[in-house]
């Protein structure tokens, strides 16, 4: 029996007299992609951002393989495995492409920004970065500094970022928006792979459907902060309550049992 590697034990988290997130659970389990879905302002984000330790929730917990990181920042989330990508704006703009590569390796190893040691373990770093740049299609632009690339790819430098760290938990917020129909694909396949690792879990939210029916093993619905359908792909896209939170027609109120 597969144990979650992730869980939200009634999530919540309140801004003033606004409930953004109200008492989500979720189970997320290894081998498993989840695609989280909702209109504008249903809490995909603010949820996202309370696993990933940006926010701190008014109640509820966050649970990583039985521990519990409710309290935990999001840097030390991120050594427990909790991987989250970022805007470019979280990199060094000045560095290229590979060296920005480079240091993410280096504090996945425990060895941060280290700027003296031996040759050899230099060598082996930049040749695990160098497998990520190919991975993501990056070699091209490896000496490039990061503010200089195209929009495509910096997506693409966010997800080799990520991979670089080797989180358990992968979490991709809106991972193509912005992007060309040529570097979309990419990034994409990217995601794929991951997904191909059994032992890895992916989140990811996403509002365009193609994406969500191309990679989703499974599907969550928000809206209004809660959660209102939580299924395979075909069953929840079929669902009254999906079809009624798209087109706007559900009450504040709906439960998540509907």
């Amino acid at each position: 029996m597969t144990h979650p590697s992730l869980l939200t034990e009634d999530l919540t988290i309140r801004f003033g007299g606004h409930v953004a997130v109200d008492a989500v659970s979720c189970a997320f389990n290894p081998g498993e992609l989840t695609v989280i879905v909702g209109p504008n302002g249903a809490g995909k984000t603010t949820f996202f951002n309370m696993i990933s330790g940006q926010l701190m929730p008014s109640a509820g917990r966050v649970m990583k393989d039985g521990i519990d990181m409710t309290r935990f920042p999001a840097s030390k989330r991120a050594r427990h495995g909790i991987g989250r990508a970022f805007q470019l704006t979280n990199l060094f703009p000045q560095l290229s492409v590979l060296e920005n590569i480079r240091l993410a390796v280096q504090a996945q190893a425990g060895e941060g920004a280290r700027f003296f040691r031996p040759v050899g373990r230099f060598t082996e770093l930049t040749a695990r970065a160098e497998r990520y740049l190919e991975a993501t299609k990056l070699q091209a632009v490896a000496h490039q500094p990061a503010s200089a690339l195209p929009h495509g790819d910096q997506r693409k430098l966010e997800v080799a970022l990520l991979m670089a760290m080797e989180p358990d938990i992968y979490m991709f917020d809106e991972p193509t928006a912005g992007m060309s129909l040529d570097h979309a694909p990419d990034v994409l396949d990217l995601i794929a792979e991951i997904k191909h690792d059994k032992s890895k879990t992916v989140l990811l939210v996403e509002h365009k459907m193609d994406v969500v029916r191309a990679l989703a093993d499974r599907i969550i619905v928000l809206h209004n902060g809660r959660l209102v359908a939580d299924g395979a792909p075909d069953e929840v896209m079929s669902s009254q309550i999906v079809r009624d939170v798209y087109l706007g027609t559900a009450p504040a109120t709906e439960d998540a049992s509907a």
